[in-house]
């Protein structure tokens, strides 16, 4: 990778770079320089993380900003697992109370819009262009084209939305579980004012399915903003999280 001159003064010439470590999603690269770890990242999604980490940082524990010079972002290594590597009960329970902080953050200070008539334009412009791909949809979703979930998502949008600061990916391993201190939210580029069913649904996803009810009955328990869950917008989210 090219580095800007600014950021080769930071990273060192025979530094290791690695796209293989836990939580890898194609867009952070772990990068080694002498005694220090850090996690790059480049292009459009570490532009926006880097707008939202600049806002969330006093509000949440997230990673401190070693270096940004547009398109690269350097983040310090949290140097903590994520919630992956937690037993089920665990997991769910901090999962709940860390999203409980995020969604209590007043929306009217909020910047960043992640309502569903911004979303929905970027889930039909990735229809358009071809970037959605219907073989990594989830089990009870294969068969489907992009274009006909766009239009159950269309023909199904609830009508209000229940706003918060959301997460926008929310899942076990974009959290991180320090031996000591406060959970980190990690992967942030989606983050904006949006209904807090966008976080529940992922949450959902991956707790009660991979995990098993009990996960996510302490996550309910833990996060405790809501009287009841309604299972039509957790389904209504998830499916919208097939073009994103």
């Amino acid at each position: 990778m090219q580095l800007p001159d600014q950021l080769r003064r930071l990273i060192e010439d025979d530094a290791s770079w690695s796209s293989d470590h836990e939580g890898a999603s194609g867009t952070a690269l772990r990068v080694r320089s002498g005694s220090k770890v850090f996690y790059v990242k480049h292009g459009p999604l570490a532009r926006a993380e880097h707008l939202r980490l600049r806002w969330l940082h006093g509000r949440v524990p997230v990673p401190d900003v070693v270096a940004f010079h547009d398109p690269f972002l350097v983040l310090a290594d949290v140097g903590a697992p994520s919630l992956e590597a937690a037993a089920p009960a665990d997991m769910g329970a901090v999962l709940g109370r860390t999203l409980r902080l995020l969604h209590e953050l007043p929306v009217a200070g909020c910047p960043f819009d992640g309502r569903l008539p911004v979303v929905l334009e970027r889930a039909a412009a990735n229809v358009r262009d071809g970037l959605v791909d219907p073989d990594d949809f989830d089990a009870d979703h294969l068969g489907l084209t992009p274009e006909t979930v766009h239009e159950r998502l269309l023909a199904t949008r609830p009508r209000v939305e229940d706003l918060v600061v959301a997460h926008g990916d929310y899942t076990p391993s974009n959290v991180l579980l320090p031996a000591s201190g406060e959970p980190v939210v990690i992967d942030l580029p989606a983050l904006g004012v949006a209904d807090r069913y966008r976080d529940l649904a992922i949450a959902h996803r991956d707790l009660y399915e991979d995990h098993g009810p009990a996960a996510w009955e302490e996550f309910v328990s833990a996060y405790g903003l809501v009287d009841h869950i309604e299972e039509d917008r957790l389904y209504y989210y998830r499916l919208l999280d097939e073009l994103l």
